[in-house]
């Protein structure tokens, strides 16, 4: 019976020391595995944070503002005596903030509206209920000081005109559709959404209605 015994005893095995030092490197490997994906994704997740916070504050800086008031002006009979034009007067919003490209589409040649042939970064879409025009013809002058070129700089200020018919120095005329109005006329009691749009920054809308009665200069606050 005792010789039975001896025999069972001799007949198993136990864990060697190879093989639990296999199963520790085992756990190590894996340990190191897993520490470095969650290591490479919060690395990854901070730096997608920081991409977001930095493309923020890039639209934040390269912001525009309306300073002072919306002035239409009528038209003649051309174009059934609506509203021709609207001008505004726009600032950098931040006192440190990006320049802000305002190449103008168009110019004034002899007080006629011409197209410049430049392509414009910025550009200015109109709406009302009846039509919709994604870049709109606009005109760039500038009012105290500026250093002589198309960009928004700190403490300059742009007046942005919007035409919504052409003009040839002397007379209106309906346009073509876009990016004129054609047809369609901004009479009285009549919505319209002006929308700024920089190549970078924060898009500025202006929405206004026109007045029961029409002025040759019409103020729409």
């Amino acid at each position: 019976m005792m010789r039975k015994l001896m025999n069972l005893h001799r007949s198993q095995k136990g864990i060697t020391g190879l093989e639990t030092a296999i199963i520790l490197i085992a756990f190590v490997v894996v340990a190191a595995v897993f520490a470095y994906t969650v290591l490479s994704a919060g690395l990854f997740a901070t730096q997608k944070s920081q991409e977001a916070v930095y493309s923020g504050l890039q639209e934040t800086q390269s912001t525009m503002e309306i300073r002072g008031d919306v002035i239409a002006y009528k038209g003649d009979s051309n174009i059934a005596s609506s509203i021709g034009k609207v001008e505004f007067v726009v600032t950098n919003a931040l006192k440190n903030g990006e320049s802000i490209d305002l190449t103008p589409p168009y110019e004034l040649v002899s007080g006629a509206l011409t197209a410049t042939g430049d392509s414009n970064p910025t550009q200015i879409a109109y709406s009302d209920v009846n039509v919709a025009i994604a870049n709109a013809a606009w005109t760039l002058s500038w009012i105290g000081k500026n250093d002589g070129d198309n960009l928004l700089d700190n403490s300059e200020k742009a007046v942005i005109t919007v035409w919504l018919h052409t003009y040839d120095g002397a007379v209106w005329a309906a346009g073509a559709n876009p990016p004129f109005l054609a047809a369609n006329n901004v009479d009285t009691y009549h919505t319209f959404d002006l929308e700024v749009k920089p190549a970078r920054g924060a898009v500025l809308v202006v929405e206004r209605t026109t007045p029961a009665g029409l002025d040759t200069v019409n103020n729409l606050h």
